[in-house]
């Protein structure tokens, strides 16, 4: 259980009035929060929520994003956060046919292009292996890993330029527990030793327990924002499982469905 209220300086991120529409369908709908710096938020939620539109929005890559989305002191997408942000996407990123460290060399390079920077890279490489516990795996071509090998030399590419803002989608699902563990003592451990801002989504509740303060999404809307123990405390609940589906229940009477309308006029 994590609850830190001391002051890190002006947030790592902040939205206001944040929407997003795709077609006829408004994906995001007017998000106000915001994320402190140097700590782990976890951004739960079900499946199909919100919660990729939303760290797409972050990273710069969203089209069609209106309202206002400040990130480490820029408008998001602006191109002096190209180096301060690592983002890892549900599908690793990686290349089959060059080894682990092939993919990372790669990476580096383009990062910082140039034979002055070839001693820094390679230390990036060798601190990046380390970080993700692949160092036994660094000749192993990235086609024969496993899924989640796979998918720490996602993380891995994401953690050579040390980011100020590490942008994580889902990238515990499918990892056994074990693996799930030492992930996530890994998060903890570059937000304490590197000051670094950890975003991460998921859809497992048990994962909203590790993190420093929680951002519960559902139907496009941020239902609450807070830290695991005050969303407890709020709703007199024993989990924040249970803390989401009293908010759930809260939010369905403030923002009924059209078939709840329905249901409603149907029983008066």
């Amino acid at each position: 259980m994590m609850n830190y209220t001391h002051d890190n300086g002006p947030p790592a991120l902040t939205a206001h009035a944040l929407s997003v529409t795709r077609g006829p369908h408004q994906v995001l709908k007017d998000l106000h929060f915001t994320v402190p710096r140097a700590r782990i938020t976890g951004l739960l939620g079900p499946s199909g929520c919100g919660k990729s539109t939303l760290m797409r929005s972050v990273v710069g890559t969203q089209a069609k994003a209106t309202g206002t989305l400040t990130v480490l002191g820029h408008p998001a997408g602006a191109p002096a956060l190209r180096p301060l942000i690592g983002y890892v996407t549900q599908s690793p990123s990686v290349y089959d046919d060059l080894t682990v460290r092939q993919n990372l060399d790669y990476f580096a390079a383009v990062q910082q292009p140039g034979r002055k920077h070839r001693n820094t890279r390679a230390a990036a490489v060798d601190r990046a292996l380390t970080d993700v516990a692949l160092t036994t795996h660094a000749d192993a071509l990235a086609g024969r890993l496993s899924g989640g090998q796979r998918s720490r030399v996602s993380l891995a590419v994401a953690l050579l330029g040390t980011p100020e803002l590490l942008v994580l989608d889902e990238p515990t699902v499918g990892l056994d527990p074990v693996l799930r563990r030492d992930l996530w003592n890994l998060f903890h451990a570059i937000a304490a030793d590197r000051g670094t801002t950890i975003l991460v989504s998921s859809h497992v509740m048990d994962e909203a327990e590790r993190c420093h303060s929680l951002l519960l999404m559902r139907d496009g809307r941020i239902l609450a924002e807070d830290t695991p123990e005050a969303l407890r405390t709020r709703t007199g609940t024993a989990t924040v499982e249970e803390a989401f589906l009293t908010l759930v229940d809260e939010a369905d009477l403030d923002h009924p469905t059209p078939r709840q309308e329905q249901e409603k006029k149907a029983v008066r």
